[in-house]
């Protein structure tokens, strides 16, 4: 029965980030920062010409994006004070048209490529 689930799972157009994730390499990630640190480096991640902010919200700690060229996704990053030196970084990803062989796999390596490039420019917690 998983096997036919992660068959499932593979055809999926969105992957999305949590603190209680099935999948360890999906879970919300933590570091020592400021709010305001934090949203600025989630910002940057978004800095090339591939990708469009649609929207920035540092009250809500909300930014939506567009990715352009292939995959074409929306990403909406969110930024969570938990302590005063302890933020949350979540992200969901979806993709706008589905492959042959699936598009989960191409979401997760992006939301994985965004949480090392946030690691290399902030002090984990956990």
């Amino acid at each position: 029965m998983s096997g036919l689930r992660t068959l499932f799972k593979r055809f999926q157009s969105e992957c999305e980030t949590s603190d209680q994730n099935d999948d360890p390499g999906l879970r919300s990630e933590y570091y020592k920062s400021m709010h305001g640190a934090a949203f600025n480096a989630v910002l940057d991640l978004f800095s090339s010409s591939e990708y469009e902010v649609i929207s920035e919200s540092r009250e809500r700690g909300e930014i939506t994006v567009r990715k352009n060229g292939t995959p074409r996704l929306f990403i909406v990053a969110t930024v969570i004070t938990v302590r005063p030196l302890e933020t949350a970084v979540d992200f969901k990803v979806s993709a706008d048209k589905g492959k042959i062989f699936g598009t989960y796999t191409v979401l997760k390596a992006q939301i994985r490529h965004y949480y090392q490039t946030l690691g290399s420019q902030l002090t984990k917690v956990k």
